[in-house]
């Protein structure tokens, strides 16, 4: 039997678990094909690619953020192979089933819940080996009737055979993020997540785990994600689990986890502090709200100076980069509060801060508590809301004004030294800095607009000016500064408008010329020839004293900013004052 397993993922770089461990599953008795698409590809070259492959069972696991291009692949390849059986899985079919097998005809069965067990009996169906009746976990009309067959006991996670064993995966694992789960399950009830629907945590085999993570590594895997939806809820076990990474790791790969921060103990940082290399891990943290009560209705358990705590012993470590999830639209939560929960969390400086907004999601209390709370969502995936009994439409609107300036300006780390200035020192809190920002961005119409690095500098410098709280003097160089750190070549032309005539440039580089000293030891030692001075630095006004900008201080000084640029390195700055050259 010829079976294909497949799905649309929302980026390239992604890779589908749950595909793997399928046809792990499966094997040895079927030998599925799996094949991974993207949402952006043109639907008729999905189903064309599909087609020659000349299935008998075709597997699509479906999210909310693939399904609707899922039905439109679906339908296709039913008209041009109706003898195909389809068959979907996954979080977003798993609940309200009868719904989607009314509402897509084309679909032959559904695989609800975990699918390793379901599928391989429902294969073994197929194959002719085993009565429909028989076959746990699935659903599927019969003479327009909807029959569902009660799921079978939960899978021991530590016999499960390993999914990342398949040589077709080894050319792209340097390419795309490898996920990787060591536990199913969560312990928490939050509301508006799926996974406060499973009871109780369950755990794979540590050495299998183990064993996969060296064979990842060996096949060099750069980036290994855990879903496990809480990974430190035992703290022994993350503890062995870190242990190992650090012992094992290799350099260039970097681990990323989902944990829970306010239940992490001291120890366990001061541990990571002290032994894990830079840059090995990276924590995801969700914190969603800091309203007490929101946090009581969607049965969230959480202590914020307990988290506080994490974060912030985590960043004075400076070892492992953190990104932190709000969500927006969260019971009771109105628009002063969420700017409240957004200045809360800011003040922990994350190295990201990912503003989401309330999706509600098929099988979560919340979805079911929505008229209680007033919610008006979008009735197809990904179910995102427009408003609820405290949180309008326009305030909506505003908080993804927001959000587009928070992704452009500060997770992206293009402007670091010029936003922490603004956010600190100019506008009153920072999310004041990106509602405003974000509103006068919209207002010009640069959503709809493409950009390029130099765009995001002089926009900010527009936006700033026409606002008129920043002292421009100091902004402009800190743009200056922010601007030229990301550059390993000289800039054929920057943002900003000229500000030296060429004469007096020339002054001043002869002097360096005939002086290096006078742009530090550091500059000095590099024993520049003339020819390569004039073609390899960028002399600009600078009006901040460098060694105090490079320790997060900033002190008015004037005088020049010396840069040099060596291709595959960080540039090199120097401080000359206006004095040293006159």
């Amino acid at each position: 039997m010829n079976i294909v397993l497949a799905t649309l993922n929302a980026k390239y770089i992604h890779t589908n678990l749950a595909l793997r461990c399928l046809k792990a599953s499966v094997q040895p008795e079927f030998n599925p094909t799996i094949t991974e698409y993207t949402i952006k590809d043109p639907s008729f070259n999905i189903v064309s690619d599909i087609y020659l492959k000349k299935p008998n069972v075709v597997g699509f696991s479906c999210y909310i953020w693939n399904i609707e291009e899922t039905i439109k692949v679906v339908r296709l390849l039913k008209k041009v192979s109706p003898e195909t059986i389809i068959v979907l899985g996954g979080p977003e079919v798993s609940y309200d089933s009868n719904y989607w097998l009314r509402r897509i005809e084309e679909i032959d069965y559904i695989v609800m819940g975990e699918g390793e067990i379901s599928f391989k009996q429902l294969l073994h169906y197929l194959d002719g080996n085993l009565p429909l009746k028989e076959v746990p976990g699935i659903c599927y009309m019969q003479d327009d009737k909807f029959i569902l067959h009660p799921q079978g006991p939960k899978i021991d996670l530590r016999e499960m055979p390993s999914p990342f064993r398949f040589e077709e995966d080894i050319p792209h694992l340097s390419k795309r993020i490898t996920y990787i789960e060591t536990s199913r399950g969560c312990p928490f009830s939050c509301q508006f997540c799926l996974s406060s629907i499973e009871v109780g945590v369950r755990y794979f085999n540590r050495e299998k785990v183990k064993e996969d993570i060296r064979y990842l590594m060996d096949h060099d895997a750069k980036i290994i994600k855990f879903v496990d939806r809480t990974f430190n809820i035992s703290r022994s076990y993350a503890m062995e689990m870190f242990q190992f990474l650090i012992d094992e790791h290799r350099p260039g790969v970097v681990f990323q986890f989902e944990i829970t921060a306010d239940i992490m103990r001291p120890e366990v940082i001061q541990f990571l502090n002290d032994n894990a290399p830079a840059g090995l891990f990276r924590f995801e943290i969700g914190v969603q709200s800091t309203n007490e009560l929101t946090n009581e209705l969607v049965k969230r358990k959480q202590n914020f100076e307990k988290l506080t705590r994490t974060v912030t012993m985590v960043k004075e470590g400076g070892k492992i980069a953190q990104h932190l999830d709000l969500i927006a639209g969260l019971p009771e939560e109105d628009y002063a509060s969420f700017k409240q929960t957004f200045n809360d969390v800011f003040a922990m400086g994350p190295e990201e801060l990912q503003l989401g907004f309330l999706k509600l999601l098929r099988g979560t209390g919340l979805r079911v508590q929505a008229e209680e709370y007033g919610y008006v969502y979008v009735d197809q995936a990904p179910y995102e809301i427009f408003a609820n009994n405290v949180l309008t439409f326009d305030d909506m609107l505003r908080i993804k004004q927001a959000e587009d300036v928070l992704e452009k300006y500060w997770n992206d780390h293009r402007l670091d030294h010029t936003v922490g200035y603004l956010v600190s020192e100019t506008f009153e809190t920072p999310f004041d800095f990106f509602q405003d920002f974000g509103t006068y961005w919209e207002l010009k119409g640069w959503s709809r607009i493409g950009h390029q690095l130099e765009d995001l500098f002089k926009r900010l410098e527009e936006f700033l000016i026409q606002d008129g709280r920043a002292d421009m003097t100091i902004v402009r160089s800190l743009m200056k500064f922010d601007y030229l750190a990301h550059h390993q070549f000289q800039p054929r032309k920057p943002w900003w408008e000229k500000e030296m005539e060429k004469e007096a440039q020339s002054v001043i580089y002869r002097k360096i010329i005939e002086n290096p000293t006078i742009a530090g030891t550091s500059f000095a030692d590099l024993q520049l020839h003339e020819r390569e001075v004039y073609k390899q630095t960028l002399l600009v006004p600078f009006t901040l004293d460098l060694a105090k900008l490079t320790q997060q201080q900033v002190v008015s000084k004037d005088g020049y900013l010396l840069t040099y640029f060596k291709p595959g390195q960080a540039p090199q700055f120097s401080f000359i004052t206006k004095e040293q050259v006159s």
